[in-house]
């Protein structure tokens, strides 16, 4: 019989290996399935919550810069939102019209609304502040205070009640005063006259003299070629180009005294944004900045080249509004700030807001951007 050796490390050897495989199977075949089951699990949970929501607005569908602001707000929304909130827009009387959207969004018939504020004085006297009110803050000074003077917290402490949050959806700059088929060389022109011109503007045109109708921007062509009104203003030369009026009246006047630096907004019913999550909410916010700040970068770039359009080609006369005209209307828009202060609290709280921001304000721009702009 043939003895044969055995090293002493190979059974220790197979030892290792079992136990290596033993480890192998429990990693492979015992906890993947507890693995598998939890991956699962999640793959179950309910998927994300997209919202489809629907935005109307006063404005003709897709009309140059005001009804392009909610398209392009609802565009970037959708990307930002990884397509979690998809809006589509609706011009002026699609749905609703064109002064309908306050209503429908406050009453949750719709998700969200684009317009401005100044068309809501009659439910809320100091919404006007939220637009412009004549010979009140430019663009630069209201977007300041709104977003770093307190003027954010009161629009939507004001809103409120009516179930709408609202955020600043646009600012077209200081506008144009208006076309006119009437010389204007003293207050005493706007004697009988007849003027689509909205808000406080619309008072004060009023006092001095005159008859101030509120009509939409799409009937405006048509009400002042027909002769239902003699005047109209409606923003600046991009925009009124586009509407045609240099074919219908004679006048340019400048400067839009009435709107000096008009913002628009988006508004959203609360109920609804309250029940987002807050990233969606944050979305909403810088998407709405965004926008904001885009609309006014678009106006100075299109303002400038509609101009010389205007006069060029079209030769259309521009003329500045006299001093004493200005002064006169200046005059009554104070007048007016101050009676409705003495009689509405609310209106009394946001225009104290409100005018401490833009005297302060104007104080620094008179020694820059004023300064820089008289010698420059």
């Amino acid at each position: 019989m043939t003895y044969r050796y055995t090293p002493w490390w190979l059974p220790a050897a197979l030892i290792a290996a079992l136990l290596l495989c033993a480890v192998l199977f429990t990693i492979l075949v015992v906890r993947t399935p507890a693995r598998a089951s939890f991956e699962q699990h999640n793959s179950d949970q309910a998927p994300t919550t997209v919202y489809r929501w629907r935005m109307v607005t006063t404005w003709p569908k897709k009309f140059p810069g005001l009804g392009l602001a909610p398209e392009n707000f609802a565009e970037q929304l959708r990307r930002v939102s990884n397509g979690r909130i998809q809006i589509t827009v609706y011009g002026a009387n699609e749905i609703v019209p064109a002064m309908g959207v306050f209503d429908a969004v406050s009453s949750g018939s719709v998700e969200m609304g684009h317009g401005a504020a100044y068309y809501w004085k009659g439910k809320i006297p100091a919404s006007s502040f939220f637009t412009s009110v004549p010979f009140g803050m430019n663009a630069t000074e209201f977007n300041g205070w709104l977003h770093y003077g307190g003027g954010l917290a009161l629009w939507r402490e004001i809103y409120a009640p009516f179930n709408l949050v609202p955020f600043a959806g646009g600012n077209t700059g200081v506008q144009m005063g208006g076309w006119f088929n009437r010389e204007i060389k003293s207050l005493a022109d706007f004697k009988g006259l007849k003027m689509r011109i909205p808000g406080y503007a619309g008072e004060i045109f009023t006092r001095a003299g005159g008859t101030a109708v509120n009509i939409p921007g799409g009937e405006l062509f048509t009400a002042l070629q027909s002769g239902v009104i003699d005047a109209t203003e409606w923003v600046g030369p991009y925009n009124d180009r586009a509407f045609g009026f240099q074919q219908i009246a004679k006048y340019y006047y400048y400067p839009g005294w009435q709107e000096p630096g008009p913002g628009l907004e988006f508004v959203i019913n609360k109920k609804i944004y309250d029940n987002l999550s807050e990233d969606l909410k944050a979305m909403i916010e810088i998407t709405a900045r965004a926008i904001n700040q885009d609309m006014q970068d678009e106006y100075t770039a299109r303002n400038r080249t509609a101009l010389k359009e205007l006069v060029e080609h079209h030769k259309v006369d521009v003329r500045p509004f006299p001093a004493e005209v200005l002064s006169a209307l200046k005059k009554f828009s104070y007048e007016i700030y101050d009676e409705m202060a003495a009689k509405d609290a609310t209106f009394a709280k946001v225009w104290s807001s409100y005018r401490e921001f833009m005297e302060s304000a104007a104080a620094y721009h008179k020694i820059s951007e004023q300064y820089y702009y008289e010698t420059r």
